[in-house]
């Protein structure tokens, strides 16, 4: 399995979720790696990023609620998710940043993991 993203569900708004992904040496072994999202109807967004030695950045709108960690012996990737809100509700991946370099190595998006936030 090259990119396999899990842990995504229905919750309330103000609930938390943690997402994983696992993803495959080759792909891991790039500096940075990140979580996405797809919500309907718009285009995917980069929303966190973590290098291999644990640098993070995140995107405005979800700074200061979600928080990206790695666990490099894993090839593993989480996103924790707190104080979720409505506008969270997307298919979420993981891959490497930016992701042309996993899609020149051959590596698709995988199917994501869906999260439904309800209000």
């Amino acid at each position: 399995v090259q990119l396999q993203a899990s842990g995504g569900g229905l919750v309330q708004a103000g609930g938390s979720l943690r997402l994983s992904c696992a993803a495959s040496g080759r792909i891991f072994s790039i500096n940075a790696m990140g979580w996405y999202r797809q919500a309907p109807g718009k285009q995917r967004e980069l929303v966190a990023t973590i290098t291999s030695g644990g640098s993070t950045a995140y995107a405005d709108s979800v700074k200061g609620r979600f928080t990206i960690s790695r666990d490099n012996a894993k090839n593993t990737v989480y996103l924790q998710m707190n104080s979720l809100k409505p506008e969270d509700t997307a298919v979420y991946y993981c891959n490497a940043v930016p992701f042309t370099i996993a899609t020149r190595l051959g590596v698709d998006w995988g199917q994501g993991t869906l999260v439904t936030v309800s209000s």
